[in-house]
Formats: C-alpha cells, sequence, structure tokens
C-alpha cells in the first residue's frame, strides 16, 4: 500500500457505536429542551450553548470521522467552535439586558 492510501485508508465506525452516538444525541435534546423550560436566568444561554458543542463534537468526531483525523485539524476545529459559541454567548447578552 503507498503512502497516499495509507492516509486516506477508510474508517469504518460499528453500528454499535453509531447507534450510541444517536441515544447520547437524543439525550442530549432532551436536555436542552428541559433547559428551555427551566428558570434559570443567565444560566439558561450557557447551558443551552455547552449542551449544543457537545452534540456538535459528537457529530463531527462520529459521523465526521474528525477523530480519526491529524491533532492539528481537531485542535483547529475546536478553537474554531469555541470561538463561535463565544460570539453566540455574547450576542444574547443583548437579550439579557432587554
Amino acid at each position: 500500500m503507498s503512502q497516499e492510501s495509507a492516509e486516506h485508508a477508510e474508517h469504518i465506525v460499528s453500528y454499535k457505536t453509531l447507534v450510541g452516538v444517536w441515544v447520547a444525541l437524543l439525550v442530549l435534546t432532551v436536555i436542552t429542551v428541559a433547559i428551555t423550560r427551566a428558570e434559570l436566568g443567565a444560566l439558561k444561554v450557557w447551558s443551552a450553548l455547552a449542551v449544543a458543542s457537545v452534540k456538535s463534537a459528537l457529530v463531527i468526531a462520529v459521523f465526521m470521522h474528525m477523530k480519526y483525523e491529524a491533532r492539528l485539524f481537531r485542535i483547529i476545529l475546536l478553537v474554531a467552535l469555541v470561538t463561535l459559541a463565544t460570539f453566540i454567548g455574547f450576542t444574547f447578552f443583548d437579550v439579557l439586558y432587554r
């Protein structure tokens, strides 16, 4: 096998893993709905963003096979997601202080 084909080898994810992630996403969706109905004040936005970040990390890692990529790609993705979550969180400060 050449080096190029070894770098781009397919990664087969088992059905057990896929179903486990799907169930985890369903549970996290229920948690998100519960957060929206609870009176948490300013913590509501941050907790919803935290759950959304975990859900997106699961989807990216398993369904998009990011866990098989190089460390640099994973770090760049993490920085991008944290930056996005921070900007969205700061945007919701407008809602808090109306």
